[in-house]
């Protein structure tokens, strides 16, 4: 099985973190730049699929559904399943922007995989909803693609990587997150997964682990 890792386009939130306090997180569009950039990306990744049957798993935000739409691949792909799994990590409410950036704060110094956010999730939390997709899918049925595209979200996406690699929290909390419309592609080789180039690091992990 190969796995196509993309995170969505830019989107209002990326460029405005106060729009966070108007518009609820699922519902935050892309901006203009944002749809340039998965029109853009659609030709890199038909490429990419190589004519290949192709499963899709796409978080049902907004601007994950907006950049599956603009990459105007869907004549390409056998299956779109909008899987709520997939979706951002829930920041509860935000309507004060003075407690968005104290929980910001404190998330950063506790760390973004136990630190659970008021009336929203931690990163372990997410964690468990992407392993529970991650089993389902590798006990999919015989005629199941074996490609995979997941259109997802940032932390989302590194969560995936760590449970298929079995990363430490520790490595998982010393990486960034791709850019927008950004991807990564993880394969099964010789029976173990392989990703294609690593995640930016900003910080060594503290267990000296790598992503290797």
């Amino acid at each position: 099985m190969r796995i196509i890792l993309l995170r969505h386009a830019e989107s209002l939130g990326n460029v405005d973190e106060l729009a966070y306090t108007r518009i609820p997180d699922h519902a935050l569009p892309l901006t203009d730049d944002g749809r340039e950039q998965a029109r853009l990306a659609g030709p890199k990744l038909k490429e990419i699929l190589g004519g290949q049957r192709t499963a899709v798993y796409v978080s049902p935000y907004l601007r994950t559904r907006e950049t599956l739409r603009l990459l105007d691949i869907r004549a390409d792909c056998e299956r779109i399943v909008p899987e709520p799994r997939l979706r951002e990590q829930d920041w509860g409410n935000l309507q004060d922007p003075q407690e968005q950036e104290v929980q910001k704060q404190r998330r950063h110094e506790f760390g973004h995989f136990f630190y659970r956010l008021p009336f929203g999730e931690s990163g372990a939390d997410v964690d468990d909803r992407v392993a529970a997709f991650l089993s389902e899918l590798a006990a999919g049925d015989e005629d199941h693609p074996e490609t995979v595209l997941v259109v997802s979200h940032g932390l989302t996406i590194r969560l995936l990587c760590r449970r298929l690699f079995g990363w430490s929290i520790e490595l998982f909390e010393s990486l960034s997150n791709p850019t927008t419309c950004e991807y990564r592609v993880v394969e099964r080789v010789n029976g173990n997964w392989a990703l294609d180039r690593p995640f930016r690091q900003w910080r060594d992990s503290p267990d000296g682990e790598t992503q290797d």
